[in-house]
């Protein structure tokens, strides 16, 4: 059990924000297949408000973006966080590859690029930078807040009761947000089969508003169960 714990909070979760739709579904498709969690952003918008939930490992982000670009957005980013960044920048952008590393981007990658140059990229930076990186174990969705460290589970500030087994059912999801996870994959903090079904049901009722049309703790036909911070 400890040993799939482990494998599964290891996992990275790395946001793309593009504005291309066919380079958000080419890079999500190929990372995933790489073993990262990724979610995707057509803009800073968007992206600001999926970074309120999630504390993401790596943003893979385009410089040439509508309204506000991804300099712009670098900026803002570093004014509060040291999540690293990646930028995607065009051949003839020699200015702006020089600008994001002064605002404080950690690489950049020019297009037409590799995916498998990308994967590289990634994985050096996040081995730099978790030497040295504390992960926030909190986690954000609705009104609650889950701390897998403390085991403290909140709504507004108030704990919420949830069983032993409950709760880890939860801390396992949380460690994994936005990836479907098996009955095998949860059966190490309940016994397997139906008595998942059972702990998701029971977790959907203190939780969701309407347990019949879950928001938070989703069904994946065919995958399993899966958490969703955003």
């Amino acid at each position: 059990m400890n040993d799939k714990k482990k494998n599964i909070s290891n996992i990275k979760n790395l946001l793309v924000v593009d504005d291309d739709q066919r380079i958000r579904s080419l890079l999500k498709e190929y990372l995933i297949k790489e073993g990262f969690i990724v979610s995707t952003a057509d803009c800073s918008k968007n992206a600001r408000e999926k970074m309120k939930y999630v504390n993401y490992d790596l943003i893979i982000l385009d410089v040439m973006m509508p309204e506000e670009d991804g300099l712009e957005f670098t900026a803002k980013i570093r004014l509060n966080s040291q999540t690293p960044i990646i930028l995607l920048t065009a051949k003839s952008e020699i200015d702006s590859k020089i600008r994001g590393l002064e605002t404080g981007a950690d690489d950049y990658i020019t297009k037409p690029f590799s995916p498998k140059e990308l994967v590289l990229r990634i994985n050096s930076i996040l081995k730099r930078s978790n030497n040295n990186k504390i992960l926030s174990p909190e986690i954000f969705f609705g009104d609650y807040t889950l701390n897998t460290e403390t085991r403290d589970f909140t709504k507004f500030g108030k704990r919420v009761y949830l069983t032993e087994r409950e709760l880890n059912l939860l801390i396992l999801l949380a460690e994994s947000p936005g990836k479907p996870l098996s009955r095998e994959d949860l059966a190490g903090v309940d016994e397997p089969g139906r008595a998942i079904d059972v702990g998701i049901n029971r977790l959907r009722k203190k939780i969701e508003d309407d347990p019949t049309m879950p928001i938070w703790l989703q069904t994946v036909r065919g995958k399993g169960y899966i958490l969703r911070p955003d």
